[in-house]
């Protein structure tokens, strides 16, 4: 089949146009399969395929949702200054169950998540609250990366990961990841991944308040190339408290 995909800001303007005629398509599609087909026709949208999201009659989808011929579609670039909620860096109470929203699909029969919390202790040490601070443009460019990765390993439907900044108290939420997969293991295989890999390359730290003094527990970010898939040995820049 042959659909029209709506370019619009940013994307109309690397395309040098408002519209691109995407033929061939088995139908129906899913959004991965126009997905694919729209940035091989238009390699030049390579560097922001992670940051948009498609948009079918009017509604935001994902994965594998079919695609008609019929259909109303439209890539649509980061809004507000260039957010994806499926990656946040805030200052904000994350919400778990909006996370859970952001990634689920009719594809999946697991959502997977991870939360990590502030817990009242640490190496014998009694932890009065935590503090976090991010370098969000670097962040926010990591967990995308990530997310990349998780896709290349394993038939996933979607992932989104939000991290708290600031001063966090004990039981507070401090990083949360949700991945939707066709099948469990893949998912909880996927968060795990996630996680692992969050804890090694996103600059993200934490200071530890104690009842008896502070200090930033810092470890060593890992190059790609160089990360094995596993967290490190002690404490690291994104880790949380639980």
């Amino acid at each position: 089949m042959d659909v029209t995909v709506q370019l619009f800001a940013s994307l109309a303007e690397a395309a040098g146009a408002r519209s691109v005629l995407i033929e061939g398509l088995p139908e129906p599609a899913t959004v991965d399969d126009l997905n694919d087909a729209v940035f091989a026709r238009l390699p030049q949208l390579a560097a922001l395929r992670e940051s948009v999201i498609v948009a079918v009659n009017e509604e935001y989808v994902r994965g594998k949702f079919p695609v008609h011929s019929n259909d109303q579609i439209a890539l649509i670039p980061p809004v507000s200054g260039g957010e994806d909620p499926r990656f946040q860096i805030t200052s904000d109470a994350l919400d778990i169950q909006g996370l859970h929203d952001l990634v689920l699909q009719p594809s999946a029969g697991a959502v997977s998540l991870f939360v990590g919390v502030v817990r009242d202790n640490n190496l014998g040490r009694q932890v009065h609250y935590l503090e976090y601070e991010a370098y969000p443009p670097m962040a926010l460019k990591k967990m995308r990366e990530i997310a990349s990765e998780i896709r290349e390993r394993w038939p996933i439907a979607d992932v989104a990961m939000h991290h708290r900044t600031g001063r966090l108290e004990i039981g507070e939420a401090s990083v949360a990841i949700a991945v939707s997969a066709p099948h469990r293991g893949d998912g909880i295989a996927a968060c795990q991944y996630a996680i692992d890999r969050l804890k090694q390359v996103v600059p993200i730290w934490k200071k530890e308040v104690w009842t008896d003094g502070e200090s930033w527990i810092e470890g060593s970010l890992v190059p790609q190339e160089e990360a094995t898939g596993t967290t490190p040995p002690g404490s690291s820049p994104g880790e949380s408290g639980g």
